[in-house]
């Protein structure tokens, strides 16, 4: 009876140490288990402390320093202590906004500047397309204004020829149609025989002709048979016309010296082309032709 009363007692002992062991096992496991939780928060959070980090290295990749003169200044003037007024600093500081100053009024002055520079441009170019309107509609009446100019400039010319003086040959050349107002003489082209109350004188085309005399211009004119024309006073009712020319500077009303320029020799026109080129020399007294070869040099 006692063996069995040990028995029994032994068997109960171990069972209250297997319940025991369990219990601490149980308690073992969560105790790890919590040990894991707390691990995997502190992961993590770490984790997300790092991301943090990362982005912020990424935004700014340097470190950033304050500057030590601003810190240096901040201390020292939470010190009481003010740098002194002749100091490089105190120079270099105030010379700073003085330099920022300046550079926004250069800017600001530029922008203006462009603004009046774009403005005056388009003034410019107004201005230039007025002035070029005005220069192409007063080319005329400024070249007429010089013509008049120079036409008023030898007004002081007496014009006094007479029959005693002597012309100047308004081109070299050979008379190829002489003077003929008495009897008929034969005109090649026309295939006609005819008065001729001028002296046909041979010349080359653009030859310049020239003013036999002292004289003012009458008239500039045109017709079919002498083309091109300038009719010159001489004075004392003694006239001259020269035909067959081109480019003509005179105008009416001007004073021409002797010898100037009063056009040049053109084409002949259809009455005189088997003639050839020549100057058409007219001289009259009055109204009534007259031999100009008896008044050449």
């Amino acid at each position: 009876m006692n063996k069995f009363a040990a028995s029994g007692k032994n068997s109960t002992e171990v069972i209250n140490v297997k319940e025991k062991v369990n219990q601490l096992f149980k308690d073992k496991l969560v105790l790890v288990m919590l040990v894991l939780g707390l691990l995997t928060i502190v992961a993590a959070a770490g984790a997300v402390r790092i991301r943090r980090g990362s982005e912020k290295t990424e935004e700014s990749p340097y470190l950033e320093i304050q500057d030590p003169e601003r810190v240096i200044a901040e201390k020292e003037e939470a010190d009481g202590k003010t740098p002194a007024a002749g100091s490089s600093n105190a120079e270099e500081k105030s010379e700073e906004p003085v330099k920022e100053a300046g550079a926004g009024n250069e800017a600001a002055e530029a922008t203006d500047g462009l603004d009046a520079s774009g403005t005056a441009a388009e003034e410019a170019d107004s201005l230039n397309a007025e002035a070029n309107a005005q220069a192409e509609a007063g080319k005329e009446a400024s070249g007429e204004a010089l013509e008049e100019a120079g036409a008023a400039a030898k007004e002081s010319l007496v014009l006094d020829f007479t029959e005693t003086e002597k012309l100047a040959w308004p081109v070299s050349g050979n008379v190829i149609l002489g003077y003929s107002m008495e009897t008929t003489t034969y005109f090649p082209t026309l295939e006609q025989y005819k008065c001729n109350p001028a002296n046909l004188i041979q010349s080359d085309v653009s030859t310049p002709v020239a003013a036999p005399a002292d004289a003012r211009v009458l008239e500039i004119g045109t017709n079919e048979e002498i083309g091109n024309f300038v009719r010159l006073d001489l004075g004392n009712e003694y006239t001259a016309v020269c035909g067959q020319l081109k480019e003509i500077p005179v105008v009416v009303n001007e004073y021409l010296h002797k010898g100037d320029v009063i056009g040049y020799i053109a084409e002949p026109t259809k009455y005189y082309t088997v003639e050839g080129n020549n100057l058409y020399f007219e001289l009259l007294h009055g109204e009534t032709p007259v031999d100009a070869l008896d008044y050449l040099e």
